[in-house]
Order: C-alpha cells, then sequence, then structure tokens
C-alpha cells in the first residue's frame, strides 16, 4: 500500500490544471478560482477623511487651544469642502473628507455647540491626526489584491470591489460526474427496502464537491455488474473532466470497478495506507481522471477531504494545496496503534480535543459533531495532554 504522502504526491503530479477562464461577474465569483493576478488602480481611502461623526478643527503646530471655534462649514460624506481656515471648525460625518488646512478631528461626543460656536468639553485634550484615516491607509495604489490560484471567498470580493473591480476573471470551474454504486442503495426519501441502506454519501458528496467550485452532474447509481459499471463509466467520461465514485473498489465479488478501469482506461493508484479509507483508485478513462472512493461514508469522507480535495483544486488552478493543521492538545487516550495512516473525528473546545462518536469507518453520527481531524502517524499512541497534529474541516 501506498503511504498518504506517497499517494498525495501521485495525485498531484498528476492533476493538470483545466486552463481555461472565463470573466463574470464580481457577485458571481465566490468559490472561484483567480486566473490571473489583481493589483488596485486606486487608494482606499481616496483621500484622507473622517472616522467619526465630530468635528475637524484647524490647529496649527504648536499652538494653544483656542477657547471656542466657530464652525464655518458642513461637510457629509462624498462632498468635498474647502480650505478651513486656522482656529475654524467644520461639521463633519463619517467617510467625508477632510478639508485642506484640519489637522484633527474630535468626536461629536467631545463637544458642546452654541449656535455656530464651538467648544471642547473640558476634559479634552485632542491629539493631532487622531480620527482621521488617511488616504491609501486601507489599500495603497499598485497593493496586490489577488494573485493566481487564490480561492475567491466574501472578503476577497469586498476588497476587489472597493477597488472598483466589477469584473474577474477565474478558471472555469471542474465538471464532476458523481456515480454510486451498490445494489443496496436506496435514495433519501424512498421507502427503504429489506437489507437496504440509505445512499449518504450522494448527498454529502456533492455538497462537498460544490463547495469546492465544482460543477457536479449526479450519474446516478449503478448495479453490482460488470457491464453496467463499464457502461455507466464510459458515458460519465465522455462529458467530464473527472469521474467520482463510491463504493465498488474493494476485492469483494460485488466489487466492480476496479476491473472496469482496467478495461476502459488505466489504473495508476489503488489502496493507500489510511484508516478510515485503504481502497482508493485513481486512474484515467478516455480524457477524464477517475477517482474510485470507497463505500463507507465516513471513508469517503475522509480520502476526500485529505486526498482528493488537493487534486481536485489544483485541477481547477489553485494554489496553496496543503490541508492547513497546527499542534493542539488532546484531551482523549488513544491506545491502539495502527499501521495506516489514521484520522480521528474530534471535536475543539476550550481546553483541546476530545473524540467525537464512535471511530468506526460506517459511524456518520461523529462527522456531524466534529470539527476536524487528528492525524495519527502508522504506529502512534495518543495520552491525555499530548500534542497532536488537528486538521480543520475545509471546504478549500
Amino acid at each position: 500500500m501506498l503511504s498518504v504522502n506517497d499517494a498525495l504526491a501521485r495525485l498531484l503530479a498528476a492533476a493538470l490544471p483545466a486552463g481555461a477562464s472565463e470573466t463574470i461577474a464580481l457577485g458571481l465569483a465566490d468559490a472561484r478560482i483567480a486566473a490571473r493576478d489583481y493589483t488596485a488602480s486606486v487608494n482606499v481611502p481616496a483621500l484622507d477623511n473622517s472616522a467619526m461623526d465630530g468635528y475637524a478643527l484647524a490647529l496649527a503646530d504648536g499652538a494653544p487651544l483656542p477657547a471656542s471655534f466657530p464652525v464655518v462649514q458642513r461637510i457629509a460624506a462624498g462632498q468635498l469642502g474647502t480650505a478651513l481656515p486656522a482656529g475654524c471648525a467644520a461639521r463633519i460625518f463619517t467617510g467625508a473628507p477632510i478639508p485642506p488646512g484640519a489637522t484633527l478631528v474630535v468626536m461629536q461626543e467631545d463637544c458642546e455647540l452654541l449656535d455656530t460656536t464651538l467648544q471642547l468639553k473640558p476634559d479634552v485634550q485632542p491629539k493631532p491626526g487622531q480620527h482621521i484615516r488617511r488616504k491609501g491607509e486601507d489599500i495603497a495604489h499598485g497593493a496586490t489584491l489577488l494573485q493566481r490560484g487564490d480561492a475567491l471567498n466574501p472578503a476577497h470580493i469586498a476588497l476587489l470591489a472597493a477597488s472598483g473591480i466589477g469584473d474577474v476573471e477565474v478558471y472555469r470551474p471542474l465538471k464532476v460526474t458523481l456515480l454510486s454504486t451498490g445494489d443496496e442503495l436506496a435514495e433519501p426519501g424512498d421507502p427503504l427496502p429489506a437489507g437496504g441502506v440509505y445512499n449518504s454519501n450522494r448527498p454529502m458528496l456533492i455538497a462537498m464537491l460544490r463547495a469546492l467550485g465544482c460543477a457536479v452532474r449526479d450519474g446516478g447509481k449503478v448495479p453490482d455488474q460488470r457491464a453496467a459499471t463499464e457502461a455507466a463509466l464510459q458515458a460519465a467520461a465522455a462529458d467530464s473532466d473527472v469521474v467520482i465514485s463510491t463504493g465498488g473498489v474493494s476485492v469483494g465479488e460485488e466489487d466492480h470497478v476496479k476491473a472496469a478501469l482496467s478495461a476502459l482506461g488505466t489504473l495508476d493508484l489503488w489502496k493507500v495506507a489510511i484508516k478510515p479509507g485503504k481502497p482508493l483508485a485513481f486512474g484515467r478513462i478516455g480524457n477524464a481522471d477517475f477517482i474510485g472512493l470507497p463505500g463507507n461514508p465516513v471513508s469517503a469522507f475522509v480520502t476526500l477531504q485529505v486526498l482528493v480535495r488537493p487534486f481536485l483544486l489544483k485541477r481547477m488552478g489553485a494554489s496553496g494545496l496543503a490541508t492547513s493543521g497546527w499542534p493542539v492538545r488532546a484531551d482523549f487516550n488513544w491506545p491502539r496503534p495502527d499501521s495506516r495512516q489514521e484520522y480521528l473525528r474530534v471535536a475543539l473546545d476550550a481546553n483541546g480535543l476530545q473524540l467525537v462518536g464512535q471511530q468506526g469507518s460506517a459511524m456518520i453520527s461523529g462527522l456531524a459533531g466534529a470539527h476536524g481531524l487528528v492525524e495519527v502517524t502508522p504506529g502512534q499512541i495518543i495520552q491525555p495532554g499530548d500534542m497532536v497534529r488537528f486538521l480543520p474541516f475545509q471546504s478549500r
């Protein structure tokens, strides 16, 4: 069996970026991958402006603080004021440009207005430059906003919008067809036949793939027959960048995916030293990549998180593919070392990490309450207080 690191290296080496791009409206770009770099063509803010509602004052350096200030103008957001003479004040609102000559802003709560004369409250000692947001303080002209390969999120979208960018060039999403193998599978919402099991993999994986930015097509259920498996794989590969199936990749008499893949294309990877998991197939059918996930729901979830997610993101042109993780204290005991690299479902609280539910590969309930995975290297034993590598669940 391949180690997890070796399997991931092989997958990434085979992940050729799709390359084609399109330009779309910025509001539609969430979860898409930037196809080029973007830099700021304007300063944000464009001018020095007020950080709050109050009064802009014109005080000369070193001059004593006047007892009062005549209020000579009013400046709202979006308006340009005129030059403010020394010793005078301007009523100003949050976001309004600072008029020439103004040196600071005093918030309105620190002021008293008598007709058109402003007085500061006795304990107020204004400082030069206070409450002024400087030109380009947030985003400087020429600053990098987004790099090719970045996955856009709402914060990126706000950053681009603030810089005046209305459209963004992104890589096109991968066309992924999902197949479910197994005569025992019943669709949620349908009556459950005797001996059947509801297909939890299908909606789970569709949701995970869509969160990655893939264009997912449900290829339906494939019966446990060699001819039907070959026909379904061939049809899916004809109109997909990637075909993903669940189940049928082990060595049982009803597992036909490996043999069908070998007959139709190439099998480049099979069996990985991962728990839950192990039966993971990778190859090609025509122009499409093929990934065969295990049938157990937790195995399918973990292998997609750890191995398939980076592969798909690279195919879509993304950078920063490594699964992020950091050391966290384990507040549990795991005395059973395994020869495979193991991933435990855990919840993170103020004290550390706790195991969630039973850790069997078919135990879905633990996934719902988990925040991520603990990576357990082959032969590793964990005791309370040990520092372990925590991998939060990631859609990107």
